[in-house]
């Protein structure tokens, strides 16, 4: 049995204060006994105005959300998650990428995110990830975490069920997923689609959330989940920033599995044309 925490976080455009609450966060779940805590998407930056944007964001060697996190872990003897910051890839382009600190403040995994949200909303909203940010090489799965073996996805790679499938198979325990989903996307799909990729899975999936009113005007749906294999919702953090706490048994995995073995039934589909 391993306690984990999530960070239902309102990041806003300011890195200096973003890290304040990621420590406090940090120091908060180790206080209350968490072995890992999650955070959600961009925690160490949410501004949609990329030319305001621009002058905070870093490289990776120089970013310091990223150093306060590994100090803060590092302290209080607690993995992080860090759902994702924007970093400075050097070449031109931004990355959103997702690390796994250990509790010696080590970074273990680095993902970025491979989907880029290039959408245009009903409500008026776009979208354009791909104007500046670089999309992942392909996934990452991370060993020996309190949680066992955990797959990394960021936000829109939810929609791709291939990306959680190839996790599944390569031996993931759990999937994170943070997020940053807008109000209408995660009204009509949040809650649907983390269900569906965890019964696909047959494993927990771990969606720490974006909650609320930011300050470069956007408002994000909240609701950080944690979603066991056979679906069923063991935290639901609704519309509260703040931290919350839930317990994973990796043994719950192998008794679903064992009642509707999809994953050993799966099929590599080929098309053939006559």
């Amino acid at each position: 049995m391993s306690k984990v925490a999530l960070f239902q976080a309102t990041s806003g455009i300011d890195p200096t204060q973003n890290a304040r609450d990621l420590v406090a966060a940090v120091e908060e779940a180790a206080e209350g006994g968490a072995q890992m805590l999650f955070t959600p998407e961009m925690s160490g930056l949410l501004d949609g105005d990329r030319a305001r944007a621009a002058s905070s964001i870093k490289t990776e060697t120089d970013d310091t959300v990223l150093a306060a996190v590994r100090e803060a872990a590092a302290q209080h003897g607690i993995w992080v998650h860090l759902g994702s910051l924007a970093l400075d890839r050097g070449d031109g382009r931004w990355a959103n990428r997702a690390f796994v600190i250990d509790r010696q403040g080590s970074v273990r995994g680095r993902y970025d995110k491979m989907h880029l949200f290039d959408v245009d909303l009903p409500t008026g909203e776009s979208w354009r990830e791909s104007a500046v940010y670089k999309g992942g090489e392909g996934p990452v799965l991370v060993e020996g975490t309190p949680v066992g073996t955990l797959g990394l996805t960021i936000c829109y790679d939810l929609r791709f069920p291939a990306l959680f499938a190839y996790l599944s198979e390569a031996g993931a325990d759990v999937i994170a997923v943070p997020a940053a989903f807008t109000v209408p996307t995660g009204e009509a799909h949040w809650h649907t689609l983390l269900k569906a990729r965890a019964i696909e899975a047959g494993m927990f999936v771990v969606a720490a959330a974006q909650v609320g009113d930011h300050a470069d005007g956007r408002a994000t749906y909240g609701h950080s989940l944690v979603v066991d294999p056979w679906g069923e919702v063991m935290l639901d953090m609704r519309k509260a920033s703040g931290v919350g706490f839930v317990d994973i048994d990796l043994a719950r995995i192998a008794e679903v599995r064992s009642r509707v073995p999809a994953l050993s039934h799966r099929r590599t589909i080929v098309t053939r044309s006559d």
